[in-house]
């Protein structure tokens, strides 16, 4: 799966990650989705270094969505505290 698949997944599970999290994440929908696409490639990162798993090997694969949405949470979290110790 290339760089263009993460990008739509990133996108997808910004929003799944914004309905999780509501009120947690300062900024936009912009940003809610920039985030989601920098939290599936930690996700996808995550799962392949630490957990050794495949998430390069389809676009349908849950293991895939699922180590984007864990990546996608922990970013918005992250940007969350962030933007409220801003404030």
């Amino acid at each position: 799966m290339g760089i263009i698949g993460w990008i739509l997944i990133g996108l997808i599970m910004g929003a799944i990650a914004r309905a999780i999290l509501p009120g947690r994440a300062a900024g936009g929908w912009f940003i809610t989705l920039v985030v989601g696409v920098l939290g599936a490639l930690l996700g996808g990162w995550i799962g392949g270094a630490l957990f050794d798993v495949q998430v390069n090997e389809s676009f349908f694969s849950l293991t895939t969505w699922f180590w984007a949405l864990i990546g996608s949470l922990i970013v918005l979290a992250i940007w969350g505290a962030v933007a409220r110790r801003r404030a």
